[in-house]
C-alpha cells in the first residue's frame, strides 16, 4: 500500500487514479476480517493507529467502538472537538450500513448523487465520509467500527486501512 501523505482539507480533491473503486473498496472489506476482536485488540489497533498518525503527524481522533461501547480513543495535537462528532456521525453510518463509510458515500456517488441528497437520514447524525471502517469478525458479521477523522475522507479511510493490514500481519 502507498504511503499516507498529509495534506490540508482543503485539498481533498483526488484524481480518479487515486480513488479506489466500488470493486476495491468491497474487496478491502472482505480481506479485511478477524477471527476475533478482544478489549485487547482494541487497544492494540488503536495504538497501532496513533503511532501511524504519530509518524505522519496527522491531526487525527481515533476511535474505536464494538457493540456500542467505545473500547478506545485518542486525540492527537491539532485535532478538535469537531472531530470527535465527525467520528460519531461517520460510525452511524458504519453501523447502519454495516459498510465503510468511504464505500457508503462512493456508491452514493457512483449513482450521480450523494448521500445527503439521496439517503434520507439526517446529515447532523450521519456522514458518509471516508474514515471509518467496519470491524468485522469470521462467522459473527460486523460488531463495531474503528474510525478516524482530521485528515481528507479518502486519507482517514487509507490510514484505517493500512492500520487494520498491518494488525492482521501481526496476529
Amino acid at each position: 500500500m502507498s504511503t499516507l501523505t498529509t495534506t490540508p482539507a482543503s485539498t481533498s480533491v483526488t484524481t480518479p487514479d487515486d480513488t479506489p473503486t466500488i470493486e476495491e473498496l468491497q474487496t478491502q472489506e472482505r480481506r479485511l476480517i478477524l477471527r476475533r476482536f478482544t478489549y485487547e485488540d482494541a487497544w492494540t489497533l488503536g495504538s497501532l493507529l496513533v503511532g501511524l498518525a504519530r509518524e505522519r503527524r496527522a491531526p487525527v481522533a481515533i476511535d474505536i467502538h464494538r457493540a456500542g461501547q467505545q473500547l478506545f480513543h485518542a486525540a492527537l495535537p491539532g485535532s478538535s472537538p469537531d472531530n470527535d462528532a465527525w467520528i460519531a456521525r461517520k460510525r452511524r453510518v458504519v453501523e447502519r450500513y454495516g459498510e465503510s463509510s468511504y464505500l457508503v458515500g462512493s456508491r452514493f456517488r457512483a449513482k450521480g448523487t450523494t448521500f445527503e441528497a439521496s439517503s434520507r437520514l439526517d446529515p447532523d447524525t450521519y456522514a458518509a465520509h471516508g474514515g471509518s471502517f467496519p470491524i468485522a469478525v469470521e462467522g459473527v458479521g460486523v460488531i463495531g467500527a474503528v474510525t478516524v477523522s482530521g485528515l481528507p475522507q479518502l486519507q482517514d479511510h487509507r490510514l484505517v486501512v493500512e492500520a487494520l493490514e498491518e494488525f492482521l500481519t501481526q496476529r
